[in-house]
């Protein structure tokens, strides 16, 4: 993404709400990561509770990656929609 908003030469403010969507998503994952391991050496046998938090920490990754997604398009659609449409 960050290549292509290069190319099609985004503003800094747009290039840092991209770069901001891309470390928050990558932070998640990194925090999924944390509470997953955290989570299994805490409760190794299986816990109903054990994998709410699990399912949880998860699900927040994929809403910010739907939110990063959609960042991304409205940043660099109408450039791409301008730059197909010529």
């Amino acid at each position: 993404m960050l290549a292509v908003a290069a190319w099609l030469r985004v503003t800094a403010i747009e290039g840092a709400i991209l770069v901001l969507a891309i470390a928050l998503v990558l932070a998640l994952e990194a925090l999924n990561t944390a509470i997953e391991l955290a989570v299994t050496l805490a409760s190794p046998e299986r816990h109903p509770l054990a994998r709410v938090a699990k399912d949880v920490s998860a699900a927040m990754v994929l809403v910010a990656a739907i939110a990063a997604a959609v960042v991304g398009v409205l940043v660099l659609g109408p450039r791409l929609v301008v730059l197909v449409g010529s």
